[in-house]
């Protein structure tokens, strides 16, 4: 609060010295003037805060430190005073964390921090471990002492810009939150109108375009896996608190994930249960069963339930030639679950897929990827007349068609 200070300072060199057999009434009168210019300045200080702060303005909060000594001082002048209470401005100005001003910066990932000093150990000033976080991004802010710190960066790094502080204090507290995905679903929920936040809600990972518009359309968030359908915990974290509810449900979609979105769960500092979801297409015939007023256990509860009734399927691009011999790369395989049943032919593949996938079935659902080889009228005609065909353009890069059937 150097205004403070400096307003004091130009206080004092503008006094008379008080005479020695000033009263104390007197004595205090004086002391009471001078924190009086302290809490004025100070006011006008944590007016400003946010204007100066992005970080602030962006939560709608003012700098809580700052204000919290412009109240004490400013209930020193009321007792000085013979006041019973205070005179000083109060600041309620509204949370915007549904609404965040994140477009200026180059960096996709909001991270905050505290970190608390191991044992008897002490922090280094918060100067030290700037530099380090400037390396790293912007809109670089770590207040506090010795023994605590909070940290807030812009990166693409968090898991580095945690890594900083190794072997001095304990990092806890941690919220990762993914910008770009904030801004374009906020952008989205004003478009479409869709209320802000809810009991619970579900977080999906997927890849390809078009399965990410079906999720949305099922109303859940979704977390671009990328090719590999394999991201971060840190990107699992993000997307967690991307969420706009205070449970969240996570659709891994790959048995590869599970171990990261368990691990994000626990980091979240939420309540967040992972479903038993291994494949896209399982993931979204089952998400049909959360509810946005239930509780997350009672919609993973739910969501797995009905998994165990979704059977799944998959033709894919062999990306290169088969050991025994049955199949060249670029051809298709076809997988009925994880076993491989056919190859050789994209058409002939797909037929032999749907053949078993959709025995005893009523509703069959197919997911074309990208360069998938056949169209939707051929895929109807390969399906036929006796099963009900919902087809969709998923634009999933590693297979061509994704399959489940109910």
């Amino acid at each position: 609060m150097a205004d403070m200070a400096t307003a004091v300072t130009a206080a004092l060199d503008g006094l008379e010295p008080m005479p020695l057999d000033a009263t104390p009434e007197q004595q205090n009168a004086r002391i009471a003037d001078l924190l009086e210019v302290a809490v004025i300045a100070g006011e006008e200080s944590v007016r400003r805060g946010p204007d100066l702060l992005p970080v602030l303005k962006a939560a709608g909060v003012v700098d809580s430190g700052g204000y919290g000594v412009v109240v004490l001082f400013a209930g020193c002048v009321a007792a000085l005073r013979g006041q019973a209470g205070l005179t000083v401005a109060r600041h309620t100005a509204p949370a915007r964390s549904s609404e965040p001003q994140h477009e200026s910066s180059t960096f996709r990932f909001c991270t905050n921090f505290a970190v608390t000093a191991n044992g008897a150990g002490r922090l280094e000033d918060s100067e030290h471990y700037i530099e380090g976080l400037e390396r790293l991004g912007d809109s670089v802010l770590v207040v506090g002492d010795q023994v605590t710190l909070r940290v807030h960066v812009h990166t693409d790094e968090p898991q580095a810009a945690t890594a900083l502080f190794d072997g001095a204090g304990q990092v806890s507290r941690l919220d990762v939150a993914d910008m770009v995905a904030q801004i374009a679903d906020r952008d989205e929920r004003i478009a479409a109108e869709v209320p802000a936040h809810a009991r619970c809600g579900t977080l999906a990972i997927v890849a390809g375009e078009g399965i990410a518009k079906l999720y949305r359309s099922l109303g859940a968030q979704v977390l671009d896996g990328g090719e590999t359908l394999n991201p971060s915990t840190y990107e699992i974290l993000a997307g967690i608190h991307s969420v706009p509810a205070d449970e969240v449900v996570v659709l891994p979609n790959s048995r590869n994930v599970f171990m990261a979105a368990q691990a994000a769960a626990e980091m979240s500092g939420r309540i967040v249960h992972v479903a038993q979801s291994s494949e896209m297409q399982a993931g979204l015939a089952a998400i049909v069963a959360s509810q946005p007023d239930r509780s997350a256990v009672e919609n993973a509860a739910a969501i797995d339930d009905l998994l165990e009734l979704v059977r799944t399927a998959s033709v894919a691009r062999a990306a290169r030639a088969d050991a025994d011999g049955r199949f060249g790369e670029g051809e298709a395989v076809g997988y009925l679950g994880e076993e491989l049943i056919a190859w050789g032919d994209p058409a002939a593949t797909l037929k032999a897929v749907v053949d078993a996938l959709s025995d005893g079935s009523e509703l069959l659902t197919v997911i074309a990827g990208d360069g998938a080889p056949i169209d939707a009228a051929g895929v109807a005609q390969i399906v036929g007349d006796g099963i009900e065909l919902e087809h969709h353009e998923g634009g999933q890069p590693s297979r061509w068609w994704l399959l489940s059937a109910e």
